[in-house]
């Protein structure tokens, strides 16, 4: 019986392992996700101001003339 405990006793080590290898691939996802996210934000952030300093540049040129 004492092969049988311990055959028992490493597939639960085993699944064990395995669900933590499983929940911390799914955290590693969800952090790269979270990572691209920001980063898509800061783009856009940096497009709009990129956009408003043009337009008053531009509106600032048309005030000089």
């Amino acid at each position: 019986m004492g092969f049988l405990d311990q055959a028992k006793d490493a597939a639960e080590a085993t699944g064990e392992k395995v669900g933590e290898w499983v929940d911390d691939t799914k955290e590693r996802i969800s952090d790269k996700a979270d990572e691209a996210r920001a980063e898509a934000d800061v783009k856009k952030a940096e497009a709009e101001r990129d956009s408003v300093k043009a337009k008053n540049d531009y509106k600032e040129k048309l005030r000089e003339d």
